[in-house]
């Protein structure tokens, strides 16, 4: 009687298949990358003046931890935020900040309500952003949307009306053509309304 021979996994090429199956899910697998706001942070420096702000500069958005809006102590849907920013920052009440020691200009390219209650000029408009440490992060980065494009629909308005082009038009050509001219014209629209945010510390 043939003697039964005991069968043996090859437990090497095991190894091999479990290593290639390791190096698959490793190439093929996408990872969640964290997104986040881009913001230039200006540079420290010890000789700042003092700057007095006046308070009908200021646009004040608030958020609680339960995800309302306050804007100037109303309560507002997220979608109202780019409207009433651009009212705020286009008004045109008054002149503008003083540059290189020459007087602030009055703002001939608002077409804002010019009321006197209200910003005096796209330079000096300063939006406040306040919220809550129980604020939601999507709650938050929709109202940073929502002010981002208000300041890239009045840039937009401004470009059309001086260059017959929109300033994404003008950004996108920028990319792919870096010229001195689109240059000089996207720094004059960003200029004309400057993203000027303010973050205070979020309420505990």
């Amino acid at each position: 009687m043939a003697r039964r021979q005991n069968s043996e996994i090859n437990a090497g090429s095991m190894a091999d298949i479990a290593f290639l199956l390791l190096i698959f899910f490793l190439v093929t697998t996408t990872m969640d990358v964290d997104s986040g706001i881009a913001r230039k942070l200006p540079e420290k420096t010890e000789d700042t003046p003092e700057v007095i702000i006046k308070e009908k500069n200021v646009l004040d958005i608030t958020v609680n931890r339960n995800n309302q809006l306050l804007v100037e102590n109303e309560f507002v849907q997220v979608t109202d935020i780019k409207r009433l920013a651009m009212e705020f920052i286009d008004n045109g009440g008054g002149e503008g900040a003083p540059k290189d020691g020459n007087p602030g200009e009055l703002c001939d390219y608002c077409n804002g309500a010019k009321d006197p209650a209200s910003s005096d000029h796209p330079t000096k408009a300063i939006i406040s952003l306040q919220s809550d440490r129980g604020t939601t992060y999507g709650m938050y980065v929709s109202i940073q949307n929502e002010i981002e494009a208000a300041y890239n629909e009045l840039r937009n308005d401004l470009a059309l009306k001086k260059y017959r082009r929109t300033y994404k038009d003008l950004l996108d050509d920028y990319k792919t053509n870096g010229t001195v001219s689109l240059k000089t014209k996207i720094d004059f629209l960003k200029d004309s309304y400057p993203q000027i945010i303010s973050e205070p510390e979020p309420i505990k």
